[in-house]
């Protein structure tokens, strides 16, 4: 999700920095940026630590002379997360919020001066339908993006009279690195699970990256000046469902 949207940015003309923590995928995105003729810059670490969201800022600011949107876009829901939360540890329920909330409350922190700054902006917050129902067995990840969403809404209204919007989006299942790896761990294996993902939402297939892409980059153009404080489902009609279909 991260690399298209990335890519697509670039592709409409804008600069682009990339922060991951896994060097060799931020280096991957930044070569599909130079191919498509942009600029990208790539600042690796862990964004559950403000330092690292300190120089994320400080380094675009210092290389593209400004910060217009923010893409809020880390996550991760680790293999052993699929307990219950009596079997969650202290210590992987914190690197979870850590990383799929803390980090956006921290790169949003230092990015909001950057965007009043250039007179408003837009923070994207990559939520999930888990923020919106749940399943079990994912206390923390499902904890997680619900606070992302209501970290949006609150952003939004603090910030709107600055012309700062805050929006969500709520994917479905998209194809990623952390879905195949999720898949490959089904019974029937990796490639019968992802089409058995696919016929759970009513389109009849999971979303892939550029899905993700195209509804970000709209949500941070001009044609989407009067939405914030609100989510869009990027997820098949999953939600339209009114509940898990299993």
């Amino acid at each position: 999700m991260g690399r298209a949207t990335a890519v697509e940015f670039a592709r409409q003309g804008a600069n682009v920095t990339i922060a991951d923590v896994n060097a060799a995928a931020g280096r991957e995105a930044l070569a599909h940026i130079k191919r498509v003729g942009g600029r990208g810059l790539l600042v690796i670490g862990d964004l559950a630590r403000a330092s690292v969201c300190q120089r994320v800022v400080r380094r675009t600011v210092e290389q593209f002379g400004g910060l217009d949107v923010l893409f809020n876009n880390v996550g991760i829901q680790p293999a052993d997360s699929y307990c219950t939360l009596e079997d969650t540890s202290e210590q992987l329920w914190d690197r979870i919020l850590g990383v799929n909330l803390k980090s956006y409350f921290l790169m949003a922190k230092f990015a909001l001066p950057e965007l009043r700054k250039r007179g408003g902006g837009v923070v994207i917050n990559n939520a999930s339908v888990q923020g919106l129902q749940s399943q079990k067995g994912v206390p923390a990840y499902a904890a997680s993006k619900g606070g992302v969403l209501s970290l949006t809404r609150q952003l939004a209204i603090e910030y709107a009279a600055e012309k700062i919007r805050c929006v969500a989006i709520c994917p479905g299942t998209i194809d990623t690195e952390m879905v195949r790896a999720s898949a490959a761990r089904e019974p029937d294996g990796l490639e019968a699970a992802l089409e058995r993902f696919g016929k759970q939402h009513p389109i009849g297939r999971i979303g892939t990256g550029q899905d993700i892409a195209n509804v970000v980059t709209f949500l941070a153009s001009e044609r989407a000046s009067f939405i914030t404080g609100e989510y869009v489902c990027v997820d098949g009609g999953y939600m339209a469902l009114g509940a898990w279909a299993r």
